[in-house]
């Protein structure tokens, strides 16, 4: 079963969990209301009004948190594509003999990298392309070494290139554990099941007419569990309905215009 179809069937079940507890804290309220006096409501407001605006701020702080953590990856595709274009061009410092061997490393790697992320949610594959792209790392980092020290190769190119391919290599781990940042399942936990206790209250709130409002219940519910799904969906851009594939475009256009160096090669 897909990510995005495993985030809607719990999220459904929240919604329907909540509807349940929005009918027990009805039937509770109705049962109170027989067997005690309207004094026995004062004072309910204000723990509803506490337990509501604790629900309201861990929504807005999960959510503002999924948020930024996407937009952070977004960010770190661009920043990746900038330190390989910007490492790949700085290999004109070096001795032309030199050069062949190292693009078509460039080529490689960049290939290798793409397919890391396309992969999801194939973690086998995904973890194939990730090693392949961390031996062609070691492998480009010793060629550019061996080539800044070679005859003809410019006195900046160690300066200049180096630090560059260090970027280009930290840049990948830095996005493979930007994958795994994720908030403590505890507050998940206490994110639903405050969703939960919330719609219990909610529902005994409601008893102030013998009808039942399925209007207020069924919207209640929904616009919770829509706020849910959303957060869970950002938390996982490679795996739901919300991703960042198209960011992705940025490394396939580089890849494009490495073929420009190929002779007799057009971009795809």
């Amino acid at each position: 079963m897909s990510h995005a179809a495993t985030v809607f069937l719990f999220t459904f079940g929240v919604f329907l969990g909540m509807l349940l507890f929005l009918e027990i804290g009805r039937r509770i309220g109705i049962r109170r209301l027989q067997d005690d006096s309207g004094d026995a409501a004062e004072g309910i407001g204000a723990v509803d009004g506490a337990v509501f605006a604790v629900l309201g701020l861990l929504i807005a702080f999960t959510f503002s948190g999924a948020t930024a953590r996407f937009d952070t990856r977004r960010q770190l595709i661009v920043e990746e594509t900038n330190d390989i274009g910007t490492a790949y061009l700085r290999l004109d410092l070096l001795p032309a003999d030199s050069q062949p061997a190292l693009r078509e490393a460039f080529r490689s790697y960049l290939d290798a990298r793409i397919e890391t992320y396309r992969s999801f949610p194939d973690i086998a594959a995904v973890r194939k392309w990730f090693g392949a792209a961390n031996e062609l790392q070691r492998q480009i980092w010793r060629q550019a070494v061996d080539a800044v020290r070679i005859d003809g190769a410019l006195p900046s190119a160690p300066m200049l290139l180096l630090p560059a391919l260090n970027a280009m290599i930290d840049i990948t781990t830095t996005r493979a554990l930007a994958t795994q940042m994720h908030p403590p399942r505890v507050v998940f936990v206490m994110l639903f099941g405050l969703a939960l206790g919330a719609s219990l209250l909610a529902g005994y709130g409601m008893t102030g007419s013998k009808i039942r409002s399925r209007f207020h219940m069924l919207g209640f519910a929904f616009v919770m569990a829509t706020a849910i799904f959303v957060i869970l969906d950002l938390e996982y851009p490679r795996l739901g309905l919300i991703r960042v594939d198209a960011f992705d475009q940025a490394l396939v256009d580089l890849r494009e215009s490495m073929n420009r160096d190929v002779p007799g090669t057009e971009p795809k």
